[in-house]
Order: structure tokens, then C-alpha cells, then sequence
């Protein structure tokens, strides 16, 4: 059982090195992360849509947020495991959030990642795991596969 658990924890070890090296080569590092959510959400609160969905949500709670938005990239990012929230729960239940809001999210953050990247690389894998994050936020939170149903369908 020691040798499985040592095993476990090489394999971890390894994916994070690779996943710091792969970010190192492009140009990322915690400092890019930190940035990116610091100039993101504050241009999300300057969002006439997505302000006022965001800042009803997190009134008060603002540095914890921020806070938990790095852990989250850094997680993602450098593969650490530092987060251990849950998304889709965190949004269910936001007043006014709806599916239209995600496209408006994606194009701030890639207006964001365009200014702030620091290798065309960084933007492009940012932008394609924000894109998966927000189609599986919008499927959790919006779908309904009874629209799906052939014999709702107009022929």
C-alpha cells in the first residue's frame, strides 16, 4: 500500500513539473496569474452586463474571491491541486446570470489576455481552457435535454 501511495504521489509530482515547465515556456508564472485575475475582474466590474451580476454576487466578499479566482488558474494552470472548490455549484442560483452573459465573459477575458499575455502561447491556452470552462458552466447550469426531445423538433 506505501509503494501504490508513493507511486500516486511521483505521478503527481511529475504531471505538476510538466505542467510548470510547460508554463514556464510560455512565459507564465504566479505573477502572470495574480495579473490576469487582478486586470480581468476589474474589468468585469467596469462591465455594464457582467458588473452587476458579478458585484450582486460578491458584494463584500470581493478579496475572497479574487483570492480564490488565483488559487483556481494557479490550480489549473500549474496543475497544484491548490483548489478544491466546485464551480458549477458556486454558480447555480446566481440572480441574473444567463447563458448570453459567457460569450460577453470570453471576449473580456480574451480582450484581457490580448493586453496582458506574455507569449501568444499563454493566450491561446488561456483562451481554450476559459472556452471549455464556460461551455461547461453553460451545459451545467443551462441545459435542458428535453430540447433535444426529435419530437419537439420542427420539420
Amino acid at each position: 500500500m506505501d509503494s501504490e501511495i508513493q507511486g500516486r504521489a511521483a505521478h503527481s509530482a511529475a504531471i505538476r513539473e510538466r505542467a510548470e515547465a510547460e508554463m514556464a515556456g510560455m512565459g507564465v508564472d504566479a505573477a502572470f496569474i495574480d495579473r490576469l485575475v487582478e486586470t480581468f475582474y476589474g474589468r468585469v466590474l467596469a462591465h455594464p452586463a457582467l458588473g452587476p451580476v458579478f458585484d450582486a454576487r460578491l458584494s463584500g466578499r470581493w478579496p475572497e474571491h479574487m483570492e480564490k479566482m488565483k488559487s483556481f488558474w494557479s490550480s489549473v494552470a500549474f496543475r497544484s491541486g491548490a483548489y478544491g472548490g466546485k464551480p458549477v455549484q458556486a454558480h447555480v442560483g446566481v440572480a441574473n446570470m444567463t447563458p448570453d452573459l459567457f460569450p460577453q465573459w470570453l471576449a473580456l477575458f480574451s480582450a484581457t489576455l490580448d493586453d496582458i499575455a506574455p507569449s501568444e502561447e499563454a493566450k491561446a491556452w488561456f483562451m481554450a481552457t476559459a472556452e471549455r470552462i464556460a461551455r461547461s458552466l453553460t451545459l451545467s447550469l443551462f441545459y435542458n435535454p428535453a430540447l433535444d426531445d426529435p419530437r419537439l423538433k420542427k420539420g
